[in-house]
């Protein structure tokens, strides 16, 4: 009977913000086709959130952890000009991290032997040691916040495979499709339009318009928000713990994703993904991958998403144009046209190494906390503030950060990543077949993206963190040993 009142309740709710989102968007345009298609809109949010609270495995610990970092992106770009609301929310979860990290000394000692705190959290010591030695306190201080959060993050993950043998990954995707749910169901009145809501006061989402961010003042910046679509279907799809339609949606999830909000680097992400994905389902080389009666037809769905996604996104002339050529101070050449500014970018990121001192050379830049970075070829007005831009390839990221011995941290974490990949562990134990495939699918958006690198937008990072945690630390499956058979009585 409270299963049944739980779901009236639960359905009543969801017709109240069916009926909300088709409202506001009406007040919002006079139109009943715009206000009808926010009402689809909401209906698929809702379904991503049922999604999210079906996967079965999600702790409220682990759900804690991605929630944090999801929520902490979503505020990165809806409040950019507030960053007391970014801290607020990584100072409640840090605390809590905090209270269920420990024994802190122990998963202080274990963490090195995770090649995704290497490339996610090395970095971050090492900004604040530069920032110390050239008398930057208030950068080194954040950064050390910055740090204390990641790692006690890292503990937690830690901590809830020591105490349970539990896979936290689950949780974090869970946490992952509910702020997809809550991307799309405030974006609702613009999913479907040619031209999207974006974040106000921002020069360079002036110039994506046509891509997917949100809406009514919650936001997420579009390539992002594909990588969190791709990294949930890489978790979910190839895991025979869930079940088929549970399977399916996270597909379909992600190719919406994927269509709306215009990512090539998501696309490279879940093309790799889905080669990975084929390559261990024909020859059978993960047990805890779906069985399947038809292997042919399960390694050709994820192609035939993204395939629907490219002829979309070719279709509506989104895939292959440069997308600043309206700015006012476009990218310097075809190079950086074509990679959106990211090559002057790395110019930019070399020119400012050179022009460092010995410490900020070693240790990386130390006059942001986040050591962002600035050029004049932003795509923002030439008279206007300049954007501080991220470095958008995690090798450059983990260079500007933690500058020379950050780059080799870097480097070191993506070898140890891809040897957990790949091996069997000492007891014979194999790496799930979704970890394998995630940790080396995100290997080619090094080029294109930060998300190895962790920080604020980090739920890529944190999901394969997470996964490798599981990898390292799992307890070993215990070995059946069969009852001896009673003697024959002669």
């Amino acid at each position: 009977m409270i299963h049944t009142l739980s779901a009236r309740i639960g359905a009543l709710v969801a017709a109240v913000l069916v009926v909300a989102a088709a409202v506001v968007e009406y007040v919002r345009v006079d139109s009943v086709p715009e206000a009808l298609e926010a009402a689809v809109a909401a209906v698929i949010a809702l379904a991503v959130a049922c999604l999210a609270i079906s996967l079965p495995g999600t702790t409220a610990r682990s759900a804690v952890v991605g929630g944090t970092f999801v929520a902490a992106g979503i505020l990165t770009w809806t409040s950019t000009d507030r960053p007391i609301f970014i801290w607020g929310v990584l100072a409640a979860g840090g605390l809590c991290f905090l209270l269920w990290s420990r024994p802190w000394l122990e998963g202080l000692r274990q963490l090195p032997r995770v090649g995704a705190a290497w490339t996610g959290i090395a970095y971050w010591p090492l900004g604040v040691v530069g920032a110390l030695l050239v008398g930057h306190w208030t950068v080194g201080i954040q950064r050390l916040a910055y740090a204390g959060i990641f790692v006690l993050a890292a503990l937690v993950l830690i901590a809830i495979v020591r105490a349970g043998d539990r896979d936290p990954s689950v949780g974090i995707a869970a946490a992952v499709l509910v702020a997809i749910a809550v991307l799309l169901l405030a974006g609702s009145g613009s999913l479907f339009d040619s031209v999207r809501q974006i974040p106000p006061g921002s020069g360079s989402a002036q110039l994506m318009r046509d891509r997917f961010w949100g809406g009514l003042g919650v936001y997420y910046q579009p390539n992002a928000l594909a990588g969190l679509a791709v990294i949930s279907a890489i978790r979910v799809a190839p895991d025979r713990a869930f079940a088929l339609w549970q399977r399916l949606s996270v597909l379909a999830v992600a190719g919406v994703l994927l269509g709306m909000s215009n990512s090539r680097t998501g696309l490279i992400f879940a093309f790799g993904a889905a080669c990975l994905h084929g390559l261990l389902t024909l020859w059978r080389l993960r047990p805890d991958l779906p069985s399947y009666r038809r292997r042919w037809l399960a390694v050709l769905t994820p192609f035939l998403v993204i395939g629907l996604v490219v002829v979309y996104s070719q279709a509506s002339g989104k895939l292959t144009r440069n997308r600043f050529e309206d700015s006012a101070k476009p990218p310097s050449s075809t190079a950086a046209a074509v990679t959106s500014g990211r090559t002057d970018t790395w110019k930019q990121v070399w020119v400012d190494w050179e022009n460092a001192g010995v410490a900020e050379k070693l240790f990386g830049d130390a006059r942001t906390s986040r050591a962002v970075v600035t050029r004049l070829n932003d795509g923002a007005p030439v008279n206007g503030p300049r954007v501080q831009l991220n470095t958008d390839n995690a090798f450059v990221g983990a260079f500007r950060r933690g500058g020379v011995f950050g780059a080799l941290a870097f480097v070191a974490g993506v070898l140890l990543l891809l040897w957990h990949a790949l091996r069997r562990r000492r007891d014979g134990v194999l790496p799930a077949a979704w970890w394998t495939i995630g940790a080396i699918a995100v290997i080619p958006t090094i080029m294109s993206e930060d998300w190895l690198l962790g920080g604020t937008n980090g739920a890529v990072w944190l999901t394969l963190l997470a996964g490798e945690i599981y990898v390292v630390f799992r307890a070993a499956p215990r070995r059946v040993e069969a009852e001896p058979e009673p003697a024959v009585s002669v």
